[in-house]
C-alpha cells in the first residue's frame, strides 16, 4: 500500500526517513506529531515481518506477530497523515546546501534531515524450506526473543564458530538437550571453545547439514553421512548483514561489523543525518529499535526548533 499525503512531492522536508520497519514507523509518528513535514520511504522487507510471535515486546501480553505490530505501527502513522512510499532508494546525496537528495523511481526527494532505519539481513541457512521454516515458527533467529518459549525442548543450533557457540551456550540456559550442526561449514571451533561447549553438556555433529523436513511440531535433520537428528527448534547462528551502503557512500562512519555509528541522539558522523534500529544496535530487538526511534525524532524535532527561535538557546535544543 503507497499513501500519498497532500504534500507537494517536490516540497523540501523537514525529515526524510529510509526504512519502515520500527525504528522508522516509531520516528514517523513521533515526527508527524511535532507537525513536521516528513515522508518515510519503506522497502517492505523489514526484517520484524518474519517473526512469528514475539512473547517479550512490552504491552502484549499474548504475544504478537511481527506483520501485525507493523501493520499497528503503520496504521499509527497513517491517522497522522504520514507520506508512506513503497519502493527503493536508487540514489542518495547530501548538496551543497546542506539538503540531502534521494531518487525513487525517478523522483526526487530534498530533506534537511536524514533517519536512516533500513535494517539488517538474516544470513539463512543454505537449505531448501527455511523461508516457510521461519514462518512457521520451526526455525527461529532470537534466542533472546524466544528462548524462553523453547525452555525444556530439544534445540539445534545451526552455525559454527564463536556465533554458534555462544547461541549454543545462551541457549542451555533453556534446556538441557543442545546440539550445534553445521550446514556446509566446518563447526570451526578451537580447542578451549569446544572444550566449553562439551563441558556445558552440548552436543556436537560434524557432518555437514544437507536437509531437514518436519516431523510432527519438531523436525528432522538429514546429514551428508547419511545420519539423522531429530528436535523441536531449529536456530540459526549464522549472523547477520546490516544494510549501511546507503550509509557508507555518504561517507558515514561505520563500526567494523558495518553498523552505523552514533552517539546518544543518533547521530551518525554526517552531520543532520541520523540513524537507527538493528542497523546501529548490537541488540536486535524491536522495543531498542522504536527508543532509539524515537530519540532520534525527539532531537531532530530540537534542531528544528532552535532554527526556528523556538528554543531557549542551543543547549536546551540538545535536550
Amino acid at each position: 500500500m503507497t499513501h500519498t499525503s497532500l504534500m507537494p512531492e517536490q516540497a523540501t522536508l523537514d525529515c526524510l526517513i529510509i526504512g519502515g520497519g520500527p525504528a522508522g514507523l516509531t520516528a514517523a509518528i513521533y515526527l508527524a506529531r511535532f507537525l513536521r513535514r516528513i515522508r518515510v520511504i519503506d522497502g517492505g522487507d523489514s526484517r520484524a515481518a518474519w517473526i512469528p510471535k514475539s512473547h517479550n515486546h512490552p504491552g502484549f501480553p499474548e504475544g504478537i506477530g511481527g506483520r501485525d505490530l507493523l501493520a499497528r505501527l503503520r496504521e499509527q502513522a497513517l491517522r497522522y497523515d504520514v507520506d508512506i512510499q513503497t519502493g527503493e532508494v536508487e540514489t542518495l546525496e547530501r548538496s551543497s546546501n546542506g539538503e540531502f537528495r534521494a531518487t525513487m523511481d525517478g523522483t526526487e526527494h530534498r530533506a534537511r534531515f536524514l533517519l536512516l532505519a533500513t535494517g539488517v539481513t538474516d544470513v539463512e541457512p543454505p537449505l531448501a524450506g527455511v523461508r516457510d521454516a521461519m514462518r512457521g515458527g520451526l526455525l527461529r533467529q532470537c534466542p533472546i526473543c524466544d528462548g524462553y518459549e523453547a525452555r525444556g525442548k530439544s534445540i539445534a543450533v545451526i552455525g559454527g564458530g564463536r556465533a554458534g557457540a555462544g547461541e549454543a551456550l545462551f541457549l542451555r540456559g533453556y534446556s538441557e538437550d543442545v546440539t550445534i550442526v553445521s550446514a556446509g561449514l566446518p563447526l570451526d571451533m578451537d580447542e578451549k571453545m569446544r572444550e566449553r561447549v562439551m563441558q556445558s553438556g552440548i552436543n556436537l555433529i560434524h557432518p555437514a547439514l544437507v536437509s531437514f523436513e518436519r516431523e510432527g511440531d519438531g523436525a528432522r535433520l538429514f546429514f551428508s553421512d547419511g545420519s539423522a537428528h531429530t528436535c523441536d527448534i531449529l536456530y540459526s547462528a549464522l549472523g547477520i548483514v546490516p544494510r549501511a551502503d546507503i550509509a557508507e557512500a555518504l561517507g558515514i562512519g561505520v563500526s567494523e561489523d558495518k553498523r552505523i555509528l552514533t552517539d546518544a541522539h543518533q547521530r551518525t558522523s554526517l552531520d543532520t543525518c541520523y540513524a537507527a534500529g538493528d542497523v546501529v544496535t548490537g541488540l536486535n530487538q524491536i522495543g531498542v529499535a522504536m527508543a532509539q526511534g524515537e530519540i532520534a525524532a525527539v532531537d531532530i524535532h530540537n534542531r528544528l526548533r532552535a532554527q526556528q527561535g523556538l528554543a531557549l538557546d542551543a543547549a536546551q535544543a540538545q535536550k
